[in-house]
């Protein structure tokens, strides 16, 4: 027991020493990555900022990842933006983001597949498996655990073999074919220590004591939890230090040494809680509510595992979902609460059933025969490639006289598709001319209405202030306090005379007529109040006036994001950057609000949303938004000059 405490006191003065120091360069870095120009570099340092902050601050890493994207992409650095992908996934899968974690792990996928590079492919391969066992989806994530086993094994090195065949044991360990997890997890330790892969080695340690811990070899578990956590402490990962607690603290509960796994599920909890780690931490409450049941506090053992089940909801973690109704109805049926044992029952089997393909151990056994005979196919593949080189000539021809065949067929169709392009191009055409028409009618009545407020009502609103200041030097008041309603009403005369002023530019800015966009969105952005919002503006290359029609469509995209903000997020701070270079002009828009669901936005979406649309439309642009609730939204514009 004394010896645990040490570790644990020991793994706390290694955190603070680093923390420090590891902070100060890891702002210097952020700093760096504003600050330049070169956008390659700032997407370079954006991810790696992002996977830095992985470990520590979840938040912080999507926030920096979804930079590192943005670079890339106005850079289009594919390569870069591929990795900001990986580490925007990774970060996803901790913090529970499930959905989320999904579509960027297509997407880094589909780019990986593009650029044909077999590193990030393996990596997306493994996010995706990932992903879909938090589905709960086993079948589609075993299909992906193959493939980027195969890759590193056919393209890359012994180091990510074996992080492959550690993937696969978590699998199976997952579907609790435990023989078949220790068979994977004893491979890729064989691996890790042939490399010298120490990080590795804690990996598979700590696997081999889930296994045996599922088993019931609780001592032996604690054997391999002990020797994977003496690793991480030495490499300071505190989300890895925070899983070693966790699994120390299951296996002391099982033993029932309750105060001793409540002391490690604790602090297993408090630092995922405090690194916005939500994935795992389901389990760890789980674990603590079976360690309250074991000491008898049968309150707090429901409170905890129901909290394990509402975060699993929350999260959108099928897996968990599932086990903690399992959990709940054991729970139950062990308490002799026989009806909330039944109902708890019949909603894991339901959820269950609905998620689970039947055909399951079919795949896995398709698969387990395919991994088994692969390198054996490939030597009869071989043997089989030379006898075939005999016959390519006589495949050549019979492809030459089909191709022939096909084309006659094939100039027909390029003739056809070209009149349908010809057509759709009209139809297109038209469709531009009538939205540049509503535009400029909508923008020629703004000039016109801006024109009679200023010289109509405003002159005459004006003369009526010139009048009665010059009627004030003949009236002679009864009282004081005549005078003072008169002051008054003369007050109101020179406030709506600012008013028409004020709605007058906005309808149509002299800052736009006189200067540049740049200096019409700062004019517009001065008129706010700070204490309302407090927004900042970054432009670049806008100094030179552009195309009359863009600037005033792009000032109105922006003055309609602005006020969306203002009426519907409820932010504090909004972050503006107009940037122009050679091929485009990019808009970001980013607040700290209270965000929306983006899935949603068809249902929602409103005259404001459809304006800004239809105007980056009409400059031929597009436009993205990345929003989620309590988030805060990012709207990113870019208008090809």
């Amino acid at each position: 027991m004394n010896r645990y405490i040490t570790i644990f006191i020991i793994a706390l003065l290694f955190i603070c020493t680093a923390v420090s120091a590891q902070q100060n360069a890891l702002d210097s870095i952020a700093a760096i990555a504003e600050n330049t120009q070169d956008l390659k570099q700032k997407s370079t340092l954006y991810a790696n900022l992002a996977s830095d902050y992985n470990s520590t601050d979840v938040n912080k890493s999507i926030r920096y990842a979804h930079k590192a994207i943005d670079a890339a992409r106005k850079g289009q650095h594919k390569k870069e933006e591929c990795r900001a992908y990986i580490m925007l996934t990774t970060s996803y899968l901790r913090s529970g983001y499930i959905d989320s974690a999904a579509i960027s792990s297509k997407k880094c996928l589909a780019l990986a597949e593009k650029l044909q590079n077999h590193y990030y492919l393996y990596f997306a391969e493994r996010n995706l498996a990932r992903v879909y066992i938090r589905q709960a989806n086993f079948d589609s994530s075993l299909v992906h655990f193959h493939r980027h086993l195969k890759i590193a094994e056919e393209h890359l090195n012994d180091t990510l073999v074996g992080d492959a065949l550690n993937s696969l044991g978590g699998y199976y360990a997952t579907i609790q074919d435990l023989d078949k997890a220790e068979e994977f997890h004893k491979k890729a330790l064989e691996i890790r220590i042939k490399a010298k892969d120490s990080l590795g080695m804690a990996y598979s340690y700590d696997n081999l004591g889930i296994v045996n811990r599922d088993l019931g070899n609780y001592r032996l578990s604690l054997y391999y939890y002990n020797k994977a956590l003496a690793i991480h402490i030495v490499d300071g990962d505190s989300s890895d230090i925070a899983f070693m607690y966790n699994d120390l603290g299951a296996a002391y509960s099982k033993l029932d040494i309750t105060d001793t796994g409540e002391l490690y599920l604790k602090r297993s909890i408090s630092m995922r809680e405090q690194m916005n780690e939500l994935n795992e931490l389901a389990y760890t409450y789980n674990y603590l509510g079976e360690n309250y049941e074991r000491k008898g506090e049968l309150k707090k053992a429901e409170r905890w595992i129901k909290k394990a089940l509402n975060l699993a909801i929350e999260i959108k973690n099928n897996k968990q979902n599932y086990e903690a109704y399992e959990s709940l109805s054991d729970f139950f049926a062990r308490n002799k609460m026989y009806d909330s044992a039944y109902k708890y029952l019949q909603l894991y089997k339901s959820f269950r059933d609905s998620i689970r393909n039947l055909d399951n151990e079919q795949l896995i056994a398709e698969l387990n025969t395919k991994y088994e005979t692969e390198k054996k196919e490939k030597k009869i593949q071989e043997q089989e490639f030379q006898l075939s080189k005999k016959n390519y000539w006589i495949t050549g021809i019979s492809i030459l006289l089909v191709l022939g065949t096909l084309l006659g067929y094939s100039y027909y169709r390029r003739y056809k598709l070209k009149q349908q392009a010809a057509i759709q191009d009209a139809v297109m055409k038209q469709q531009e001319l009538a939205t540049k028409a509503v535009i400029e009618a909508e923008e020629n009545e703004r000039q016109r209405i801006a024109g009679d407020l200023h010289d109509g009502v405003g002159q005459m609103m004006s003369a009526a202030r010139i009048n009665l200041s010059a009627v004030t030097q003949e009236l002679e008041f009864k009282d004081e306090q005549l005078k003072d309603r008169f002051n008054n009403a003369l007050k109101l005369v020179d406030d709506s005379c600012t008013e028409v002023r004020t709605v007058s530019h906005n309808i149509m800015p002299n800052a736009l007529l006189k200067n540049s966009l740049a200096a019409a969105v700062r004019s517009f952005l001065n008129k706010i109040d700070e204490k309302v919002l407090k927004i900042d503006l970054y432009t670049e290359g806008l100094n030179e006036k552009i195309d009359e029609n863009t600037e005033t469509v792009l000032y109105r995209i922006v003055q309609e994001c602005v006020n969306n903000v203002i009426k519907h997020a409820n932010a504090n701070k909004l972050d503006i950057s107009l940037i122009k270079d050679e091929g485009e002009i990019s808009v970001t828009i980013e607040d700290n609000g209270n965000g929306f669901d983006t899935s949603k936005m068809d249902k929602v979406e409103g005259v404001g949303l459809k304006n800004i649309k239809s105007r980056v439309s009409y400059l031929k642009g597009n436009i993205e938004w990345d929003s989620a609730i309590g988030r805060g939204t990012v709207v990113s514009i870019h208008i090809p000059v």
